[in-house]
């Protein structure tokens, strides 16, 4: 093919090509656009940030004991307490599934979120870390696990609607959220515990022993933008950039399309894409040490103004499971502990040595592990924002055996039906799922599957194909980029409740490249067999390879697996 066979291609052309011919139409088609997103979408998002979550926040200030109005605004948003119910706010918010993973950006349609709608509900599936623990255990939700999470929910809501934040107030939820986590792991990774709940740990032992709550949350911030920094360390990165800036609504197709090497015919990233990630790398790592350094000011002043630009601009790129709530906290938090409070030293953190001894080890030792050893920590908890190197899942269904999903009790139906009910013409949804191929192709992560997805099943047309995240969204009620929430530990919480046959789902499970490492690490798991293969992927060659299945690699998908799976 040669640059003149541009999209937009005949829907039928795309849905009757060979798999390897229908991924190069797809990144094709995909790399075209200027405006993906409809506008009514990016409307129903920002309206969600604006009076949801930031005007939710601001409705739980007015009950603090000295507001002051809502037209005083720098009287009361930049206080102590303001802080402190924005952590607790941003917990209550994420664990209720109005935040990261919401909506039709992350193949959520009706209903819009699981969350609060799974995790209330008794015999839903759930992700115990210690399956056979008494009480904690099992893959179906009890009523210990829903009272759990209701508890934690109204603990969090008593103190957003306190007059003051105190240590009683904080302290319920600082014990019920790795509680909750014991019973399903899901829940922990939802409040972002690697984050707020850090946060709220230290706001409630400093509040209650007198100690710089401040100062260790300050600490808590520069451990997130430093490690967030050092995870993008890695060839994968400028995909990341190419395919956030490109699903982006504010930028022309002429500068889009400078961020592939050559299109329409080499889709890897160009020079633009690699400067733009090399420098948000560099820009990210310099904030948390020269906020902290406190130089003066004016230098802070300028600090935050840098911040409120690298986030405000990963925003608006509508990123990959849509965290702009956590971005926008990010954002909030660097105003409000270095700019409002610029008199306050990290140094002070000092004065609890176990306190900080604990800050470390969840901000430093937990992510330093995590980002050397990914497969062992969720990449929340290893704090690899964006890097673009993560776990991920193919589910692949056979058609006659999907609806043996039915017998699962779960918040939402497969995004083939949800859409089949928006959609008059079935092959609208057919495009539909197969656009959203390019998402996981067009990243460098995605070359491992030009390699193992051929050796998966014998003919992928005959499955189903769902993205392990969209999967995880509608059985276990919450999803944002782990695939360690649907990967091995997913596939024996539904075996026994669906019992689905040898050969009916298989499910490609990749695990991420680590820090300095040379490989990505897949396994082909079939859900009744157990483990049929596994390999990994040289990264370094992968660069020079186009996105789509070409040569070789196209020819594979025509031979079928290249060992025998019973």
């Amino acid at each position: 093919m040669t640059s003149s066979d541009l999209p937009p291609y005949d829907p039928d052309r795309i849905l009757s090509a060979p798999f390897p011919e229908r991924i190069r139409l797809v990144c094709r088609t995909w790399a075209s656009q200027v405006n993906p997103t409809p506008k009514s979408v990016m409307v129903l998002y920002w309206a969600k940030y604006l009076f949801v979550y930031i005007g939710g926040w601001a409705i739980f200030q007015t009950f603090d004991a000295n507001y002051p109005g809502f037209t005083s605004p720098l009287a009361w948003a930049f206080t102590g307490t303001a802080f402190q119910k924005a952590v607790v706010w941003s917990i209550f918010y994420e664990l209720t599934g109005i935040g990261c993973g919401w909506g039709p950006m992350n193949g959520r349609f009706k209903p819009m979120f699981g969350g609060c709608r799974h995790f209330l509900r008794i015999g839903t599936t759930k992700l115990s870390p210690f399956p056979r623990l008494p009480l904690f255990g099992g893959i179906q939700r009890s009523w210990f696990d829903v009272a759990l999470y209701a508890a934690n929910q109204l603990f969090l809501l008593r103190a957003l609607v306190a007059p003051e934040i105190t240590p009683a107030l904080l302290w319920p939820s600082v014990v019920l959220i790795p509680l909750m986590g014991i019973g399903d792991k899901t829940l922990f990774l939802a409040a972002r515990a690697e984050h707020y709940w850090v946060a709220l740990t230290c706001i409630t032992v400093a509040l209650a022993n007198g100690g710089p709550w401040i100062s260790f949350c300050k600490l808590v911030w520069c451990f997130v933008w430093f490690w967030a920094a050092t995870s993008k360390v890695n060839h994968h990165f400028p995909s990341v950039i190419q395919v956030m800036m490109n699903n982006g609504p504010f930028f022309p197709g002429w500068l889009k399309k400078r961020l592939f090497a050559g299109y329409p015919d080499d889709l890897r990233p160009g020079q633009f894409a690699v400067f733009m990630a090399r420098m948000g790398t560099l820009t990210e790592w310099t904030i948390p040490f020269v906020l902290a350094a406190n130089i003066s000011p004016l230098v802070t002043g300028l600090l935050l103004f840098v911040v409120a630009g690298f986030h405000g601009f990963i925003g608006i790129n509508n990123p990959s499971g849509m965290p702009v709530e956590w971005n926008i906290l990010m954002i909030y938090g660097a105003i409000a502990l270095f700019g409002f409070h610029q008199d306050v030293s990290i140094l002070a953190t000092g004065q609890m040595p176990l306190l900080l001894a604990f800050v470390l080890f969840c901000m430093f030792a937990v992510p330093l592990y995590g980002n050397f050893v990914p497969s062992r920590v969720s990449f929340l908890l290893a704090m690899r924002y964006y890097a673009g190197n993560w776990a991920y899942n193919v589910w692949l269904f056979r058609k006659d055996a999907i609806g043996k999903l039915a017998r699962l009790k779960k918040n939402a139906e497969t995004t083939r039906v949800q859409l089949g009910r928006m959609l008059p013409d079935p092959k609208l949804v057919d495009i539909a799922l197969s656009m959203s191929l390019a998402h996981r192709f067009m990243h460098l992560e995605g070359r491992p599957l030009l390699e193992a997805l051929p050796r998966t099943v014998d003919r992928i047309d005959d499955y189903e194909w769902i993205d392990g995240e969209m999967f995880a969204g509608m059985v276990i009620g919450w999803n944002f980029g782990d695939g360690h929430l649907n990967n091995q530990s997913l596939v024996d919480a539904i075996q026994p409740q669906c019992q689905f046959a040898p050969g009916e789902v298989r499910v490609l499970m990749v695990e991420s490249q680590p820090l300095f490492g040379p490989t990505m690490k897949w396994k082909i798991v079939d859900a009744a067999d157990g483990v049929l293969d596994e390999g990994e992927t040289v990264i370094e060659p992968m660069r020079a390879v186009q996105p789509y299945p070409t040569g070789e690699y196209a020819a594979a998908f025509e031979r079928g697996p290249a060992k025998a799976i019973a």
